[in-house]
C-alpha cells in the first residue's frame, strides 16, 4: 500500500504477510532519502509507487538503512550511482560477520554517526538503538515529528531479540531512550503507522506496559 503521510513523506506499507518484507519510506525534500527499501524481489512495489510522483530510482539520493536484515537492506544492491547508500558502522560490521558468506552486503558510501544529520534545510537525529541487532538506528526529524523506528517498536509491538545479536534488556533501554521523543508519527519497519500524538504516546504506553515485563 502507497500512502502519503504528510507533504515530503510517503510509505510502502507491507500489507502481504505471505511475503516477508519490510516497510519502505520516501522523504522528499531537499535530497530525496529512501529508508529501508527491502528485498530486491519485492522493490517493485516501491519502483511502482515512486513512478506515481515521477520518481525513479535513479533519483533517488540517499538509501538509509536503520538495520542490516535482508528484509531490510537488499534492495540497495539495485541502485548505481549517483545514489549513496548509508547505514551504521557497528552494524555493517556485524552483518557481514553474521551473513557476509550468504548473501552480497551492499557497502555503504559512508557511516552514519548518532546525532544531527544534515541535508540542506532538513535536520535529523540519528539515534543508536540496539537490542534488535547490535548496530539499528532510529531517524528522529524534528521538524516534523516523524520517528522512523525499523524494527525496534511497531503499533502495539516490539522488535524481536532472539537473533543473533539481538538483546532484551538492550532493547528496552533503546525504547525508552525515544519513547519521550515529541513525535506524531511512529514509522516502523513492519505493521501499520501509528499518527497522532496521544496515539503514539498510547503506543508506548501498552509497548511499556505489556512487553517489558518480557524484557
Amino acid at each position: 500500500m502507497f500512502v502519503k503521510v504528510f507533504e515530503g513523506l510517503y510509505g510502502f506499507i507491507w500489507e502481504d504477510y505471505s511475503q516477508n518484507n519490510c516497510n519502505t519510506y520516501f522523504i522528499d525534500s531537499y535530497k530525496k532519502v529512501l529508508i529501508d527499501p527491502g528485498h530486491a524481489h519485492l522493490f517493485g512495489h516501491v519502483e511502482r509507487g515512486l513512478a506515481t510522483l515521477g520518481i525513479t530510482p535513479r533519483g533517488i539520493d540517499i538509501v538509509l538503512a536503520t538495520h542490516g536484515h535482508p528484509d531490510h537492506i537488499e534492495s540497495v544492491l539495485l541502485f548505481k550511482e549517483p545514489t549513496k547508500f548509508t547505514m551504521d558502522r557497528k552494524e555493517y560490521d556485524y552483518i557481514i560477520d553474521l551473513a557476509g558468506g550468504y548473501y552480497k552486503i551492499p557497502e555503504p558510501d559512508f557511516f552514519l554517526q548518532p546525532g544531527e544529520l544534515i541535508f540542506g534545510d532538513d535536520r535529523f537525529e540519528v539515534i543508536e538503538t540496539p537490542g534488535h541487532t547490535p548496530g539499528s538506528v532510529c531517524l528522529y526529524w524534528p521538524s516534523n515529528k516523524a520517528l522512523f523506528t525499523g524494527d525496534l517498536v511497531f503499533q502495539q509491538g516490539i522488535g524481536r531479540t532472539d537473533l543473533p545479536g539481538g538483546s532484551g534488556p538492550e532493547l528496552k533501554k533503546s525504547i525508552e531512550k525515544i519513547m519521550n521523543l515529541d513525535a506524531d508519527y511512529i514509522l516502523s519497519g513492519h505493521g501499520g503507522i501509528v499518527a497522532g500524538k496521544e496515539a503514539v504516546r498510547e503506543n508506548f504506553r501498552i509497548i511499556r506496559d505489556q512487553w517489558f515485563r518480557y524484557l
